[in-house]
């Protein structure tokens, strides 16, 4: 069919879900308009009878589960801010302010001291204490209180690290709840809304980078990012080639990059649809704002359950993997604010199934001519980026297509299937500090940088040389300096960042680029503290010629005084790959036999 927006873009079914789609948006607003009406009494009457009515239907078990964790979750859902969630643990959180190059005025936290290091300076200069630097990002519609909302001090990533001894910042996105503010524009006007993902990656990301370096004297820090903190890193890595040298490397859990769409159909007929049927729905400045409302009059388990059956009904996740008591602490703070622009662009590289810059070129409703002869707009160069990629993503998670994303990321980033897992299991899952941390732990200590010289002398795995795999075809080069020196060890792949008792399987597009698909075994031990194993035999084609498979047996013991690496009684015994064909890899001194790392 001819492209015009209202007639080439959907099917009639489509259409059918689109109007449905409109019809509750409006029926939203009108409850909305009708509650913000009501006397605050009318609206503690209809709170208390709705929490009469859903004790009377649940079960004695159920209620007494809520009555134990009541005393644990309660303080965490009513904290006010990032502060109050880190006071409840014991923690000392600072507050900066970052300008961007555009005027938005962006809040980010700092924890940098560990308990009864609160005296003491860090990364302060001379006589202070020098820590690596680590940084962590929220992902869609999110602020950085979803990283420190768990019920167990265990399970809290920043609290983790801050303990290790690193000197943590979480940063926010303009437009929510930390970062609702701009030198040249008010909120209330069109204009302090009017931006997407693009500026994400040409402000936000790169001038909060730049100011915690500038505060904290380092010379680069690690990136930590979750779901569409991950796209911005993505994107930011990309346009700036000079950011590369100073993130040495890159976590992304629950990566996003190009979603392959929604479950439900009703939806999806919205990211096929105009942008201007969006922008007609939803306006032009914040997203879903009665969702603050909603969670102010609703009784909190209903508001739970009203969560997971949008999760469900949207992504078609179950929240298995998080306990209710934890959903009862955290879901309070799962909401911020961001523009309805940003929602749209997501929409937009969901419909083109690429990970591309927002279209500002809108057709007009009498267009007829097909634009993208004219017109094509920009893709984020993402097979740029040369900091070191360490992928940790789910099994059951219906935002992430690892093949699509792995073909449009260089050939050094590791990918890391927790079979399980869904996307909100990367911050919230009952297990998550025996399945994802140790990973992150691994990737920090294997690649991060130190602005002092190395004492320590750390052996590390050699990378397999996969540009002349059983293919028979050269693989293609994605930064300049992997076109030089394509055997260079280059990130997490270079340097063994994934050493777990696994079966290493991957397709001749995953073999070139070094990716590792995991069945972690991982126990419950410290993370600092793990031994883990590689099973290994020669590699074997598939009898289709398609794929290539490897079992390498390798001890890896991870302690204090660094890493080291055997196979069978001799550590360090290496079978090079591309000399004999076996997946062994060799031990190698990190020291001065490779010098400087870039």
């Amino acid at each position: 069919m001819v492209a015009v927006p209202f007639l080439g873009r959907l099917f009639f079914r489509e259409y059918v879900a689109l109007i449905g789609s409109l019809i509750l948006i409006l029926l939203e607003v009108v409850i909305r308009v009708i509650t913000l009406a009501l006397p605050e009494r009318a609206i503690k009457f209809f709170y208390n009878r709705s929490r009469g009515i859903f004790n009377l239907l649940s079960s004695t078990q159920s209620k007494k589960s809520r009555a134990n964790s009541k005393p644990i979750t309660d303080p965490i859902a009513q904290a006010h801010d990032f502060v109050d969630l880190c006071n409840l643990f014991g923690f000392y959180a600072e507050e900066h302010v970052v300008q961007t190059e555009d005027g938005y005025l962006l809040g980010i936290h700092r924890l940098a001291w560990r308990h009864g290091e609160e005296d003491k300076r860090v990364n302060t200069g001379p006589g202070s204490l020098q820590k690596k630097v680590v940084y962590l990002h929220h992902g869609l519609m999110m602020n950085s209180e979803v990283w420190v909302c768990l019920t167990e001090k265990e399970r809290c990533l920043p609290f983790l690290l801050v303990e290790k001894g690193y000197d943590v910042w979480l940063g926010n996105n303009r437009g929510n709840k930390y970062s609702k503010k701009s030198v040249y524009h008010s909120p209330a006007s069109n204009a302090f809304w009017n931006f997407s993902i693009d500026q994400f990656a040409f402000h936000d990301i790169p001038d909060t980078i730049n100011y915690i370096l500038e505060t904290t004297g380092r010379a680069s820090l690690s990136y930590i990012g979750f779901s569409q903190g991950t796209a911005q890193a993505f994107a930011t890595l990309s346009i700036h080639p000079t950011l590369n040298d100073k993130v040495d490397v890159f976590v992304a859990l629950a990566p996003a990059m190009s979603p392959p769409g929604l479950a439900n159909g009703i939806v999806a007929s919205l990211v096929k649809t105009s942008p201007e049927v969006l922008y007609l729905a939803f306006g032009r400045r914040s997203m879903l704002n009665s969702t603050t409302m909603w969670q102010a009059i609703l009784y909190p388990p209903i508001f739970v359950r009203f969560i997971d059956l949008s999760l469900s009904f949207l992504f078609g996740w179950h929240a298995k993997n998080i306990t209710p008591h934890q959903k009862f602490a955290a879901y309070p703070h799962l909401f911020s604010f961001t523009s309805t622009k940003s929602v749209v662009h997501w929409f937009q590289i969901i419909r083109n199934a690429t990970f591309q810059m927002h279209d500002d070129e809108v057709q007009g409703p009498l267009s007829v001519a097909d634009g993208k002869r004219y017109y094509k707009v920009a893709k984020f160069p993402t097979r740029n980026i040369r900091t070191p990629i360490v992928l940790a993503y789910g099994g059951s998670d219906s935002l992430v297509d690892i093949n699509v994303m792995l073909k449009e990321l260089p050939k050094h980033t590791v990918a890391t299937e927790i079979p399980h897992y869904e996307h909100l299991d990367f911050l919230w899952a009952n297990d998550v500090a025996e399945q994802v941390f140790p990973h992150i732990l691994d990737a920090l200590e294997f690649n991060a940088r130190s602005d002092e010289p190395k004492t320590k002398e750390v052996n590390h795995v050699k990378p397999v040389n996969r540009a002349h795999s059983s293919t028979g075809h050269q693989p293609p080069s994605y930064s300049e300096d992997e076109r030089v020196n394509p055997k260079a060890p280059r990130g997490p792949g270079a340097k063994g960042a994934i050493s777990r008792k696994a079966i290493a399987t991957s397709s001749s597009a995953d073999s070139d680029r070094g990716v590792v698909h995991l069945d972690d075994t991982r126990s419950s031990d410290s993370p600092a503290q793990s031994s883990f194993a590689l099973e290994s035999k020669p590699l074997q084609r598939s009898p289709s010629g398609t794929s290539i498979s490897s079992h390498a047996s390798i001890d890896t013991h991870v302690g204090a005084g660094g890493i080291t690496i055997g196979a069978g009684k001799s550590a360090g015994s290496v079978v090079d790959r591309e000399n004999s064909g076996s997946a062994l890899l060799d031990g190698m001194n990190h020291s001065k036999k490779k010098g400087k790392r870039r």
